[in-house]
């Protein structure tokens, strides 16, 4: 890249709401290409809670673009298996190793993030929970809970689920109960193999790889159900609710289950993506879940904000003096790309929990296309992995 590409941005700035993934992305990125950053965190420490993720090549391009090194928020996956309720292989899915697939710890890959962004000298200011946005002839006031108010040229929305934007840019849209709930848990490691497994059974399945080299493993099980639960991704549960749940499913899941002490449980909700993403005068945009929340069955939540921080800030440096056109085109890249991940993701939860006859014959038919043919399965998500953000 040209010094006049990293320079393009200089003299500029903005203002982030959020410093989780979505946001310290976007600080890192604009940075990269020269404009000053603050970012805005209700936190009291940027301390990222929640478990087990994963980073797939189209999320380590823009890692790497970025001057920060995959390893340091996790570790190279070697395979994705597909397992029966009993525990049988239906089949494997190896993975390349360049770029490569790495499963983290959340807090990890922040942790890497707020490193890069603070070396990068963002500004991150804590305690500052938003609690009115507002859009002016130069751009927007962003007035906290503690009586700060902030004036920006620029004002990047990266403030998730119940994002303040969102609701100034693009209205209020009510999310639905899904049917299904999901519960989360970390164990201690057992040393196994940097693999993710997936256990499929009618109505459930369970997630589960290693964390931090083995010292961790990291559990998601998925349950359909009528019982309404609250979205969010810290209300506890009993364990033995996790238990009694899963209690049929055989091979190592029962022993792994045996060892959570602490589990969360949280409703799956389905969002709409964003009609709106940006204000249309260069003002403001939206990215990462405040843009497009989705269910977790293709892992490509932190992936998709990676890559729409990349998006936005390379839009910005193309077209410096049209920050409006800029934002637009950014928008318009992104849209049709999340919306049908977010759709994929959707078809794979029915996908996992297959009933009576259709299992053993959707399995069985896995396990022959995977003799005729390895690699196909992955293949079909190469429209997914091989996308470059940053080419």
């Amino acid at each position: 890249m040209s010094m006049t590409a990293r320079d393009a941005l200089a003299g500029r700035r903005a203002l982030v709401l959020g410093a989780g993934v979505a946001g310290l992305t976007a600080a890192c990125a604009l940075r990269h290409f020269g404009a000053g950053v603050d970012i805005l965190e209700q936190a009291p420490a940027i301390a990222e809670v929640g478990a087990g993720l994963q980073i797939s090549p189209n999320g380590v391009r823009v890692l790497r673009a970025l001057g920060i090194d995959p390893a340091e928020a996790g570790d190279p996956s070697a395979a994705v298996e597909l397992r029966d309720r009993e525990g049988r292989l239906v089949t494997r899915l190896d993975l390349p190793q360049s770029p490569g697939f790495y499963l983290c710890h959340r807090a990890d890959l922040v942790g890497a993030l707020e490193r890069a962004a603070r070396r990068a000298e963002a500004h991150v200011q804590l305690l500052q929970s938003v609690r009115e946005v507002a859009l002016t002839p130069q751009g927007a006031e962003v007035v906290t809970a503690v009586g700060s108010t902030h004036h920006t040229p620029l004002l990047i929305g990266a403030d998730g689920l119940h994002s303040v934007l969102r609701r100034v840019l693009d209205g209020g849209a009510e999310p639905f109960f899904t049917g299904q709930v999901a519960w989360r848990a970390l164990i201690p490691g057992d040393g196994g193999a940097p693999v993710a497994q997936v256990f499929m059974g009618p109505g459930r399945h369970l997630v589960s790889y290693p964390l931090r080299g083995g010292a961790l493993r990291n559990i998601v099980a998925v349950q359909e159900r009528t019982a309404w639960a609250a979205e969010g991704w810290n209300h506890p549960d009993d364990p033995d609710n996790l238990r009694e749940v899963f209690a049929g499913f055989g091979g190592p899941v029962r022993g792994w289950l045996d060892q959570v002490r602490a589990v969360y449980l949280w409703g799956l909700f389905r969002h709409p993506v964003a009609g709106q993403w940006t204000d249309g005068q260069g003002r403001a945009a939206l990215l990462g879940d405040a843009a497009h929340p989705t269910l977790p069955f293709m892992a490509q939540g932190a992936n998709m904000a990676l890559e729409d921080a990349f998006s936005l800030a390379r839009n910005l440096a193309a077209s410096p003096d049209a920050p409006a056109a800029a934002l637009r085109r950014y928008a318009t890249d992104r849209a049709p790309r999340v919306r049908a991940i977010v759709a994929k993701a959707n078809a794979n939860a029915r996908n996992y929990h297959l009933r009576g006859p259709l299992a053993p014959l959707a399995h069985g038919a896995l396990r022959l296309a995977s003799a005729l043919a390895p690699g196909a399965a992955l293949g079909r998500y190469r429209w997914i992995y091989d996308y470059d953000v940053t080419a």
